[in-house]
C-alpha cells in the first residue's frame, strides 16, 4: 500500500511539474531591461524589440498606433504634432501610470471623456511635457491614424499587453519621422522575430 501511495504521489507530481511548465513556455517574455521601442511614424506602427541569448537584436511585438494630427517634429505647446526623437538620443519612459480614470475633453461636442486606456507611459521629451504612450478610450477607431495631439495612442488591450510584458522605467523609446528610413537593423530584426 504505501508504495502505491509514493508512486501515485510522484506521478501527481510530475504532471503538475509537466502542465507548469507548459503554462510557462507560453506566456509572453517579461521586461528584460534590454528591450526598446521603435515607433515609426510613416507605417503608424510601434515596434518592440529585444535581444536574444546571441545578442541579435528581435522583433518581439508591433501595434498599430495613432499619431498627432499634424505631421512633422513637434515644435510647441499645442501644435497637434509628435515629437521625433534626435538621431542616437532616444526618449525614455519615466513613469507607468494607472491611467484608467484619466479624462479630456477634445472639444468635438463629446465632453470630458474617459481617453487613456489603462496606462499612461510618460516620455522624456526634451522641450515638451505631457507626452506619452497611452490606450484610447473613446477613439479606437482613430487607431492607427491621425488624431492624437501629440501622444502616441494604442488599442486598449494593446497598452496593457506593452505594460505587463515589455514596458519598464528607462526604457530607450526612438521616434522616427515620416521620411526617415528603416534603421539598419530593421531588416535583420524583422528576419529573427518569431511568429
Amino acid at each position: 500500500m504505501p508504495h502505491r501511495f509514493i508512486i501515485s504521489c510522484t506521478l501527481l507530481l510530475a504532471c503538475c511539474l509537466s502542465m507548469v511548465a507548459q503554462v510557462t513556455a507560453s506566456l509572453p517574455p517579461r521586461p528584460t531591461g534590454t528591450a526598446f521601442i521603435v515607433v515609426s511614424k510613416l507605417e503608424q506602427r510601434l515596434s518592440v524589440y529585444d535581444r536574444n541569448t546571441a545578442g541579435d537584436t528581435v522583433l518581439v511585438a508591433q501595434f498599430p498606433c495613432c499619431m498627432g494630427k499634424n505631421r512633422g517634429n513637434k515644435q510647441r505647446r499645442g501644435d497637434m504634432r509628435t515629437p521625433e526623437s534626435p538621431q542616437g538620443k532616444p526618449f525614455k519612459i519615466t513613469m507607468i501610470q494607472d491611467a484608467s480614470s484619466w479624462r479630456h475633453n477634445f472639444h468635438d461636442g463629446r465632453g470630458n471623456i474617459k481617453a487613456y486606456g489603462h496606462w499612461f507611459l510618460r516620455l522624456a521629451t526634451p522641450g515638451h511635457k505631457g507626452i506619452g504612450i497611452h490606450g484610447s478610450t473613446g477613439n479606437e477607431h482613430t487607431v492607427p491614424g491621425r488624431a492624437s495631439e501629440g501622444c502616441i495612442r494604442l488599442l486598449d488591450k494593446d497598452i496593457i499587453t506593452l505594460k505587463q510584458h515589455f514596458a519598464y522605467v528607462g526604457m530607450p523609446v526612438i521616434i522616427q519621422a515620416e521620411q526617415e528610413a528603416p534603421l539598419p537593423w530593421e531588416p535583420r530584426a524583422r528576419q529573427l522575430a518569431t511568429p
